[in-house]
C-alpha cells in the first residue's frame, strides 16, 4: 500500500467516490483519480471544494484521515476512522487504566527522544546542539523539572537564528509554516494511534478537556524537528512573511513524508508511526518496557 497526503488548496474541485477511485473534478481540467486505500492524509483548504458523504465515509472505511481548514487555510479540524482494530476497546481500556508510573516513563522517554532530535537538527545545521543531548539525558520519569520546556527556550532561540522570534500559533511569521506542518504531523499520528486500537483523545502527557487528541500531541512530539527544519529552508529562501502556498505546502508535506528511520531500516512515515503507536501498546499490555521511536 502507498500513503499518500493530497492537498486540495489552489483552486475548486468537486470530490467523488467510484468503484473505490477518489475522484477530483476541476473546472476546465481533466478528472484526476486516487485509490482510497492509498489515501493517507486528505486536507482540503480550497473555500470551493466540495465532496460527498461517500468521500467522507469511503476515506474512513479505508483508514485514511480528513483535514479540513479554515479560511486562512490552517487546520481547524480532523476526521479519522472509529471502527480501525479488532481490539479496540480492550486497549481503550488498557489506556484509560495505565499505571501513572508507566505514563511517567512513556513521557521520559519522549521527551528525551524530542530533546535529542531538536539538538540533532541544530548541530547539524549550525555545528552546535546547544547542550541538548547533555540536557536530555537528564530527563528522569515524567520530566518532573519539566527539562522539556529548558530545552524548549534554547532550541526556539537557535532555530531561526532570531532573538525575537517565539512559538506563537497566531503569528503572521514562520509559525504559520509550523502550524501547517504540524497539523498535517498529526493527522499522520492521530491515524497510526486509531489504527493501533488506542483512543487519540486519552494522552499519557497531554491532558485538556478541549484536545480531541491529547495522545496523537504526546507521540508527534519527537517527529516534530522534521518540520521545523524544512521551516529553515522556507524562510532562508523565501522569508518569514512568504505566503502559504502551493509551493510552500509541497515543501512542508514533502518534509513530513520523507522516510525514517526505524530498528535501523529506512520506512515511510507511516509505518514508522504505525510502529510507535504499536509498541505504546505493547507497553500498555506490559509486554515492553520502550516505545520504538523512529529517528527523524
Amino acid at each position: 500500500m502507498t500513503d499518500r497526503i493530497v492537498d486540495l488548496s489552489e483552486e475548486p474541485a468537486r470530490l467523488a467516490v467510484r468503484n473505490g477511485l477518489l475522484t477530483i473534478g476541476r473546472d476546465g481540467g481533466a478528472e484526476m483519480t486516487v485509490p482510497l486505500g492509498e489515501l493517507g492524509v486528505l486536507v482540503v483548504s480550497h473555500p470551493q471544494v466540495t465532496y460527498t458523504q461517500a468521500v467522507l465515509s469511503g476515506l474512513a472505511e479505508s483508514g485514511g484521515a480528513f483535514v479540513t481548514c479554515n479560511a486562512a487555510r490552517l487546520p481547524v479540524g480532523m476526521l479519522l476512522p472509529i471502527d480501525a482494530n479488532y481490539v479496540q476497546s480492550e486497549r481503550f481500556n488498557a489506556q484509560a487504566h495505565a499505571p501513572l508510573p508507566v505514563q511517567k516513563r512513556v513521557w521520559q522517554q519522549i521527551v528525551r527522544a524530542k530533546v535529542m532530535a531538536q539538538g540533532a537538527l541544530l548541530e547539524r545545521l549550525y555545528g552546535d546542539d546547544k547542550g541538548l543531548a547533555n540536557l536530555a539525558q537528564k530527563v528522569r520519569s515524567g520530566d518532573p523539572s519539566n527539562l522539556e520546556a529548558q530545552a524548549s527556550r534554547r532550541y526556539w532561540l537557535a532555530l531561526f537564528r532570531d532573538g525575537e522570534f517565539r512559538r506563537d500559533r497566531e503569528a503572521e511569521d514562520q509559525n504559520r509554516f509550523l502550524n501547517y506542518g504540524y497539523a498535517v504531523l498529526r493527522a499522520i499520528v492521530a491515524r497510526a494511534i486509531v489504527g493501533a486500537g488506542l483512543h487519540p483523545s486519552l494522552g499519557v502527557h497531554h491532558h485538556n478537556r478541549y484536545n480531541g487528541f491529547c495522545l496523537a500531541d504526546d507521540l508527534m512530539e519527537p517527529l516534530r524537528p522534521r518540520v521545523d527544519s524544512a521551516v529553515v529552508d522556507l524562510v532562508r529562501a523565501r522569508g518569514a512573511k512568504a505566503p502559504l502556498d502551493r509551493e510552500a505546502k509541497a515543501a512542508l508535506i514533502g518534509a513530513v513524508a520523507e522516510r525514517v528511520e526505524v530498528d535501523g531500516e529506512a520506512r515511510s512515515i507511516f509505518e514508522g508511526a504505525s510502529r510507535l503507536a504499536g509498541s505504546l501498546v505493547a507497553v500498555l499490555e506490559g509486554k515492553r518496557k520502550r516505545l520504538l521511536i523512529p529517528g527523524i
